[in-house]
């Protein structure tokens, strides 16, 4: 389907930006003998490499700034996905008319949901993953108790905790009172935890089983983008349906 499309280009392009940007942040100007700087060629399929190195390198130098970065960006680009695809839907058309959807979107959504990956999700998992790792430190075995504990801690502890925290978050940003958020945790909290297992139980094991310590926030923000677009309809319907 297009909206299905449409995501998936998203989503690539949202990722090689947020990419670029750790690459910027983790190398300053480079200057040829001629005085030019040379140009990064971020959407390059050549340069992959060498953006992935130099990824690498802002996550050993500045860890917590790179992952919160490459959150906001993922996070707030999940956002508009969510948007293009609920406008289009609502526009009932076969084609994305974007002069139309561009004049539709909601910036201030949008930016709230950069604020929960800069400020929340990032810094949360980062050190959640840290302490994790340093309680239970990682084994060679795959299937092991380790693994099978730090998965029941994950997603029986961390994510309805963090479940909530994500309700409120956005609720505060949003300029939702007390009683108004804990009437959306109502009505939604036990539909979106669910949800939550089905996909984060098996993301959660190839994370903690498979990924190195350094690159499980990555995976989790990667994860996460598909998730921030089933996040943003469910947090957003009461607003969409008022406004309609």
């Amino acid at each position: 389907k297009m909206q299905s499309k449409f995501a998936f280009l998203a989503f690539l392009s949202v990722f090689d930006l947020s990419q670029s940007f750790v690459f910027e942040l983790s190398n300053p100007l480079q200057v040829t003998a001629c005085g030019r700087r040379n140009p990064i060629k971020s959407s390059s399929l050549g340069a992959l490499p060498e953006i992935w190195a130099s990824y690498q390198s802002a996550l050993e130098s500045q860890p917590l700034l790179t992952k919160s970065i490459t959150a906001s960006v993922l996070f707030s680009g999940a956002d508009l996905c969510a948007q293009f695809i609920d406008l289009n839907k609502v526009g009932g058309k076969d084609e994305i008319d974007e002069s139309a959807i561009s004049g539709n979107i909601d910036v201030k959504r949008t930016m709230r949901f950069f604020a929960l990956g800069l400020l929340a999700q990032a810094p949360w998992n980062h050190f959640f993953y840290f302490y994790l790792d340093k309680i239970l430190p990682p084994t060679q075995e795959i299937f092991s108790s380790t693994t099978a504990i730090k998965l029941a801690i994950d997603q029986g502890i961390q994510a309805p905790i963090f479940t909530v925290i994500i309700f409120s978050f956005l609720g505060a940003l949003e300029g939702k009172n007390s009683a108004e958020i804990k009437r959306k945790l109502d009505e939604s909290y036990k539909s979106t935890m669910i949800a939550n297992w089905k996909l984060w139980i098996p993301a959660s094991f190839v994370n903690l089983a498979f990924c190195p310590p350094q690159f499980r926030v990555l995976f989790t923000n990667v994860v996460f983008f598909c998730w921030s677009i089933f996040l943003s309809f469910v947090i957003n319907t009461e607003t969409t349906e008022k406004d309609a």
